[in-house]
């Protein structure tokens, strides 16, 4: 039986949780020559999701994201509001995390891909582009947020394992995003990294893969969040309040993973020893910070900006998934529907590790 419309959320403009349509009519996309249909099992929540529909990405914003989270930003621009840089197309839809089943197959794609579950790659490369060109599932394209969707095949991974779908759909922004960081950074055995937003998506899979490469891990969590955070296999865990550079104290770890900035954000470069590494994706509290830049060059630090990932990355994470060296934590699940009340509880951040959409399964 042939399926012509699904469910999916349509965004259909930069703005407040209004922007997210949930329709039952929305055509079921047809894959090109080099892609495969997927119905989507699960689909994860990202802040990247956010920060794409309220147009956080624009210069014009200078606040934390959680400020206009739910209302969207007055002044954003709309002309560099995705992180690409470039105008988004409207209607889209969004969902940077997908988990499903491969259901056809382009005409350049082997058949016997249908079946196979899998998941997507959510920092893909540009064709014809630079090295660091790349687009994201769910913002330059349409993503996971819908009953099907489309995908390149070269960037769908097959992955043979036994976790749920929503575990697996916490895997692909998140865990990529956490990786990248600790490869681009370099982490190595017996170092100490500083891992700040520790209970969040990235965060959390920041601190199991920072400690699956053998390094000891300071997490800068909530009080009420340590207990799950040292689960995850933090050696310590430090209050979001607490002043770093009394401890862990000034030049005492080799690596910062940074997902947080804020005004607070000088005193990371002070924690970290000589020749050590600053490694970022995001500003959950604020983009704009002060940086002395005698700290940066006394003190012979590197700071890396990380968003293109190497294609290893990802193949890496699904050997890590199938030899069962992480398992992602799985907060809540909601019905694709229920979107504006799953975004609403991602901006409370009451929560350790994922929420995950179920769209509705034909």
């Amino acid at each position: 039986m042939t399926i012509d419309t699904m469910a999916a959320v349509l965004l259909t403009g930069h703005g407040g949780l209004d922007r997210l349509q949930y329709r039952e009519d929305v055509p079921v996309p047809s894959p090109g020559p080099e892609e495969v249909l997927i119905r989507v099992a699960a689909a994860g929540i990202n802040n990247t999701d956010i920060n794409t529909r309220i147009a956080w990405y624009s210069k014009a914003v200078t606040s934390g994201t959680c400020v206009g989270g739910e209302q969207g930003f007055a002044g954003a621009g709309t002309g560099d509001g995705s992180w690409s840089g470039t105008p988004l197309h409207f209607p889209r839809i969004q969902g940077a995390d997908v988990c499903g089943h491969i259901v056809g197959v382009g005409e350049h794609v082997s058949p016997t891909r249908i079946g196979e579950r899998v998941i997507v790659a959510t920092l893909q490369g540009v064709a014809g582009g630079g090295l660091h060109d790349s687009q994201t599932f769910g913002s330059e394209c349409d993503g996971g947020f819908a009953q099907y969707t489309v995908a390149r095949s070269a960037e769908s991974y097959r992955v043979n394992c036994h976790w749920s779908d929503a575990e697996l759909a916490s895997i692909p922004c998140a865990y990529s995003t956490a990786e990248n960081l600790l490869h681009r950074a370099e982490l190595g055995a017996g170092e100490t990294v500083l891992i700040t937003g520790a209970s969040g998506g990235v965060g959390s899979a920041a601190v199991q893969l920072a400690r699956r490469r053998g390094a000891r891990v300071i997490a800068v969590a909530g009080s009420a969040k340590a207990d799950s955070v040292r689960a995850l296999g933090a050696d310590r865990v430090l209050p979001r309040e607490a002043d770093l550079g009394i401890d862990p104290g000034r030049e005492s770890v080799q690596v910062v993973v940074d997902l947080v900035g804020g005004e607070n954000w000088p005193v990371l470069l002070e924690v970290l020893c000589r020749g050590g590494r600053y490694a970022t994706a995001g500003a959950i509290a604020g983009p704009l910070v002060t940086l002395d830049l005698r700290t940066l060059y006394l003190k012979d630090l590197s700071l890396l900006g990380c968003t293109w990932q190497p294609r290893e990355v990802f193949h890496n994470l699904v050997g890590y998934i199938e030899r069962g060296e992480i398992r992602p934590l799985v907060a809540r699940t909601y019905p694709l529907a229920e979107i504006h009340r799953a975004q609403r509880d991602f901006l409370d951040k009451d929560f350790v590790g994922k929420l995950v959409l179920i769209p509705p399964q034909d």
